[in-house]
């Protein structure tokens, strides 16, 4: 098993991960938007330079390496959009970064990885235990393993987005309502927003998080869990620090279908004028479902854009 840094993420550290994402990106857009007659937002971090969040945890990990560290190299385990993070950061700090990768990752988050510098390595899934890889990788190189959403790290980085929403909002948000794969943006958010409740919404079959709530210890999906278009949103469980930084903190956790998911992904093109991935749509699929309560200081977390685009125009056009 690939082991993490045993360091706690902390309210300092989320502020500290703001700051300097702040100078190197723009904040992303809080948009108004009409759910269900109720005027809420979205968070549109679609809009990053990678089309996703992950940028933020990527960029906060990478830049604080040590030189030894980073003279080694990184390597992180990615259905696509924390892999292309990564290599944004490691290409903007001169850092040598190796990604595992699935084989039936969406092409066109393979390319991008690719095109940003990164080696990748890939594994089938189901079959390989990517993990195994991984930690090959690392006894071989002495690389530094930069994990999706159990680094503290990490973490620290995605909450950064609870940040700019409070300073967007110029107050708190009520609630944040967060597309969850591993949790490590609902943790993130939990410490950037403390009297805020954050939800998890997760594919139905893969709420690992969920579950994990529930029962108060990490529980692994089922070997014959069902397949999912929120490709992003696949990891088998969660890891301890998610679960003790949500634990009591996070409200129960909600699933969404493919079809709440697909009708979210017609919803943002249509209202919002936003490219939206499956996985990156949960949230909002939650929400236009009724599956969780909203405000006028709600937030929905829009998180990625990294689209199939035949994929994507047979959803606008067809519904699928």
């Amino acid at each position: 098993m690939i082991q993490t840094s045993n360091r706690t993420p902390t309210q300092n550290g989320v502020a500290a991960a703001a700051l300097s994402i702040g100078e190197i990106l723009p904040p992303t857009p809080l948009l108004p938007v009409e759910i269900n007659g109720t005027r809420c937002w979205v968070k549109a971090e679609n809009l990053q330079p990678i089309g996703a969040f992950k940028i933020r945890g990527g960029w906060w990990r990478l830049s604080n390496l040590t030189d030894q560290e980073r003279s080694k190299g990184v390597v992180a385990v990615s259905s696509g959009n924390h892999a292309q993070g990564v290599a944004w950061a490691a290409r903007r700090l001169g850092i040598a970064a190796t990604i595992v990768m699935p084989r039936d990752a969406p092409q066109v988050k393979l390319d991008s990885t690719r095109a940003l510098g990164a080696e990748i390595v890939l594994y089938e899934r189901p079959g390989e235990d990517r993990d195994a890889v991984a930690a090959n990788l690392i006894e071989q190189t002495g690389a530094t393993l930069v994990h999706a959403f159990g680094d503290p790290w990490v973490i620290e980085g995605q909450g950064s987005s609870g940040i700019e929403i409070a300073a967007q909002l110029g107050h708190q948000p009520s609630s944040v309502i967060a597309c969850c794969g591993g949790g490590g943006l609902a943790a993130g958010l939990s410490l950037a927003c403390p009297d805020a409740a954050i939800y998890a919404v997760e594919p139905v079959g893969w709420d690992m998080v969920g579950q994990s709530l529930a029962t108060g210890k990490i529980v692994h999906a089922a070997a014959d869990a069902p397949r999912t278009i929120c490709d992003a949103l696949q990891p088998t469980a969660t890891k301890q620090i998610n679960l003790d930084l949500l634990s009591g903190r996070a409200q129960p956790g909600v699933a969404v279908t493919d079809d709440e998911v697909l009708a979210a992904q017609r919803f943002a093109f249509s209202n919002l004028q936003l490219v939206v991935e499956p996985g990156g749509a949960a949230a909002l699929a939650a929400a236009l479902a009724g599956k969780i309560p909203i405000d006028q200081d709600s937030v929905i977390m829009i998180t990625g854009g990294n689209c199939d685009p035949a994929k994507f125009a047979a959803t606008i056009s067809t519904g699928r």
